[in-house]
């Protein structure tokens, strides 16, 4: 049992994502031993607390929420300054297209290079706080880079495992900070596969997405922050781009959190959430139209958004259930199309975003098509990250 020093966190328990079943919060946990689904945290939202006694506002990273993160103990913080990313408006594509309020949040501009580092700089500092030995993970790209950068800060082993087509940029980084690295042919399931067979005796913790509960708590800081930035006032409609789908379901989290806390009213109008994804790999789709019952034998191939090459997300029902409390919907673009929405950002807004946040400005120009965005509404995209490393590619393909 974890004994710690006295903390802001309100952290409470556990719940299994499917059934509810509770379980100890002070204890090294991973998936569900009920269901084999995602373990969610639960905090005390009963107790009175303001925005003004919840957030630390001399904090400007993700930590500023520590009352309702889960580390107990700011000793096992593991920070590289990851979180309260800014939110751009984008004026010339937005008149160019018609749209009265275009917003993007950057997330290529945490350390790291991605969103990847909140989830990794939480999971690793609980990693750190409940004593485990080292970490290990699959992955598409950035969140390999994250763990083996958060892993040196804390001074804890790294094993990363990616595909082999992965972009060179990636693997250069993980090795620079001193992580062990293995390629695998494949997409990142079958490094899933291969993260089992490495660590068959569990000597390390596997923080793959959802596989353990603490990676999901520091993404949805990213709704914490939405929501403080927009003065209290959401969006109508978020896009996201959705591979694990961690960030959509954190994101939809926070909001919830936040109505029970008070910090948004129990009736606000919360925004209808988008998850964007490939179509060379849309699982998540082909299962939201039924025409598959999961995600389970889904076959995908390799796409320019790294990220968003995960055929068999575990996080499937959860983010699911955010579509239906939304009544948001599921998008997925070619790679063409990716393409063609990093060079209208680069062009008219000097943003480089990666293929992934690329494919969430084409899924907002496909809904407004459609008629599903409505020009007046106030539309917010996510970036997850910089196009540096992706350069391998999208090199040379700058121009049509």
């Amino acid at each position: 049992m974890l004994v710690a020093t006295p903390s802001v966190s309100r952290l409470r328990a556990l719940h299994c994502s499917a059934c509810g079943t509770a379980y100890s919060a002070f204890d090294l946990q991973r998936v569900s031993a009920c269901c084999a689904v995602p373990l969610v945290a639960d905090y005390d939202t009963a107790g009175p607390l303001t925005p003004a006694d919840g957030i630390n506002t001399a904090d400007a990273s993700m930590w500023r929420y520590g009352a309702l993160l889960p580390l107990l103990d700011d000793q096992y913080k593991v920070t590289l300054g990851e979180g309260f990313t800014p939110i751009l408006p984008l004026p010339r594509l937005g008149a160019l297209h018609g749209l009265n309020s275009l917003l993007l949040k950057d997330e290529g501009q945490n350390p790291t290079g991605s969103f990847k580092a909140r989830g990794l700089s939480m999971a690793v500092s609980k990693a750190l706080e409940l004593g485990v030995a080292g970490c290990i993970i699959p992955t598409a790209g950035n969140a390999g880079v994250a763990l083996a950068a958060y892993c040196a800060r804390a001074g804890l082993p790294a094993t990363v495992v990616m595909p082999r087509h992965t972009p060179d940029a990636f693997k250069e980084e993980c090795y620079w900070y001193g992580a062990d690295v293995e390629l695998v042919d494949g997409l990142i399931s079958d490094c899933g596969a291969r993260v089992r067979q490495l660590n068959a005796a569990g000597a390390l913790l596997d923080v793959s997405t959802l596989k353990e509960p603490y990676r999901l708590e520091g993404k949805k800081t990213m709704g914490y922050e939405i929501a403080e930035q927009l003065g209290w006032q959401l969006p109508d409609v978020l896009l996201y781009p959705a591979g694990g789908g961690t960030g959509l379901i954190g994101i939809w989290k926070a909001f919830r959190e936040m109505q029970a806390l008070g910090w948004l009213a129990l009736d606000a109008k919360l925004p209808r959430m988008v998850a964007v994804q490939a179509e060379n790999c849309c699982p998540l789709l082909e299962t939201y139209a039924g025409r598959q019952p999961n995600c389970s034998h889904y076959q995908g191939r390799p796409t320019l958004a790294n990220g968003l090459a995960v055929p068999h997300p575990l996080g499937e029902a959860m983010m699911l259930q955010v579509l239906r409390e939304s009544q948001g919907t599921v998008v997925a673009i070619s790679e063409e199309g990716m393409l063609a929405g990093m060079r209208e950002l680069g062009q008219q807004e000097g943003l480089f975003v990666a293929p992934e946040g690329a494919a969430v400005w084409m899924a907002a120009r496909q809904l407004l098509a459609t008629g599903w965005l409505q020009h007046h509404e106030q539309i917010l995209l996510l970036n997850t990250g910089s196009a540096q490393k992706y350069l391998a590619n999208v090199q040379g393909r700058s121009r049509v």
